[in-house]
């Protein structure tokens, strides 16, 4: 009996997704919205919020266990006097970047604007009283970059968040709430998003924390904890956003192949059909919508004191060159400091990217994955008939490019010098002479005009 209750349950939800995958049908502006952020190919994420204070990262309240009486204490002194939104945007466009997505509300349940829904937030709890997004918004359309909305599901603060998660166990709440009284709270906040900015979409994260996934209910079995039947209701919260503005992109950074009502998938630390982090994607799970994958300069989202382990320029710029070479956006986080400043050694990062993608953009912006799908040696990008080799690591004298054969071409040169190309076209594909002369350390382009 109990089996036969499990299988109708599960045919029930599997007749009701269909039917939501069915019922979406996006509308001309948003497939608009989604084709021009597919082209973008370059944005720039920002974790910022009282927990930069405490320079530990975005996770200090769970991973300090924090309670809430006490992580409070926090807004009251958060006064970041030295934060200019529009030094932050033109550092964005000077490295090439053409959007933002900034954390609204992260896991800690405090909002980086000023909602109406909930007081506590950045204008009515800190001696800072100004609405960051509010100013992110004004800079970004006088730059003409695009600006989206991170908002975590995942509340630590909510007392109405309840079943808890594997997460937020130690903040003090009382273990009782009501979950549909948290979801109007949820969808009350998301709504005045969308009404009241002039944004471009929202990428939601946490979804992951009610066991949902398999990582999350290993998590849950490690911990000893009861596995929740949590229903997220996501259909509501995506249809509601999507009568607001039926343009506004939606991503969710649930870790799975892309549910009904998204516009776009995300891979967080990962490229799209990989899962090097343990949360990423299978080749079977990357779906037909844009794509973007999102990685931070060091290890950090939010602002650490104590991490010291950036990334260079070059692994920067080829992680940016590769993820277009997955027909995906790259999507770079920087922590602010608790004054509001970019770290200067990030700006410093920023900028190198900014400087290579002025010289080499056009290899990038506006185009999908090329023909010639990522090799060991680096990936390739296209823009109608021109074709870019992105050679990224490799270390020999002639590179051999198999299955190429079917491919006709004019001219191939390297890029951006124009000079010409040696190649010799073998029944398996293209032989390519690379002389060290023509060599470069980050990316060794070369352009390929097909007929």
């Amino acid at each position: 009996m109990k089996a036969n209750i499990v299988l109708l349950t599960f045919l029930c939800l599997s007749t009701a997704e269909l039917t939501a995958q069915k019922a979406y049908q996006p509308s001309a502006d948003n497939l608009k919205a989604r084709k021009e952020f597919q082209e973008d190919r370059f944005g720039l994420f920002i974790h910022w919020g009282v927990y930069s204070m405490l320079g530990d990262g975005e996770w200090v309240m769970q991973n300090q266990d924090i309670p809430v009486s006490q992580y409070e204490l926090l807004p009251s002194f958060f006064n970041p006097i030295a934060f200019n939104a529009a030094e932050w945007v033109a550092m964005a466009k000077a490295a090439g970047m053409k959007y933002i997505t900034i954390t609204t509300k992260h896991h800690d349940g405090f909002a980086m604007y000023d909602s109406k829904v909930s007081d506590y937030n950045i204008v009515k709890k800190t001696p800072f009283g100004r609405d960051i997004f509010r100013e992110l918004e004004q800079a970004c359309k006088k730059e003409g970059l695009k600006l989206y909305a991170y908002y975590s599901q995942l509340d630590w603060h909510h007392p109405d968040y309840y079943p808890r998660g594997w997460t937020g166990r130690r903040t003090g709440r009382p273990e009782s709430g009501k979950w549909e009284d948290y979801l109007d709270y949820q969808d009350a906040q998301i709504r005045e998003l969308a009404e009241n900015y002039d944004i471009s979409g929202f990428w939601f994260d946490g979804w992951w924390d009610q066991y949902a996934d398999e990582s999350s209910q290993q998590k849950a079995a490690r911990f000893r904890l009861p596995k929740n039947q949590i229903d997220w209701q996501l259909e509501r919260t995506y249809s509601m956003i999507h009568k607001v503005k039926p343009a506004l992109l939606i991503g969710n950074n649930h870790h799975k192949a892309p549910f009904a009502g998204e516009d776009f998938q995300m891979f967080e630390k990962d490229l799209p059909g990989h899962n090097t982090t343990g949360f990423g994607s299978s080749a079977d799970e990357v779906g037909n919508l844009p794509l973007e994958t999102c990685e931070t300069i060091n290890r950090s989202w939010g602002f650490n004191l104590q991490d010291r382990s950036n990334k260079s320029g070059r692994e920067l710029i080829q992680y940016l060159v590769k993820a277009a070479g997955y027909g995906s956006n790259f999507l770079l986080n920087v922590g602010p400091m608790p004054n509001g400043q970019i770290q200067p050694d990030h700006r410093q990062l920023l900028a190198e990217t900014g400087q290579w993608m002025q010289r080499h953009g056009e290899t990038i912006y506006g185009t999908k994955a090329g023909a010639i799908p990522p090799q060991d040696w680096g990936v390739s990008t296209q823009k109608g008939k021109k074709l870019y080799l992105h050679v990224l690591d490799f270390s020999g004298e002639v590179l051999f490019i198999p299955n190429a054969g079917q491919l006709k071409f004019s001219n191939m040169s390297f890029y951006p010098s124009g000079q010409k190309v040696a190649v010799e076209v073998v029944k398996n594909g293209w032989l390519i002479e690379l002389p060290q002369t023509h060599r470069n350390n980050v990316d060794t382009i070369i352009e390929v005009e097909l007929k």
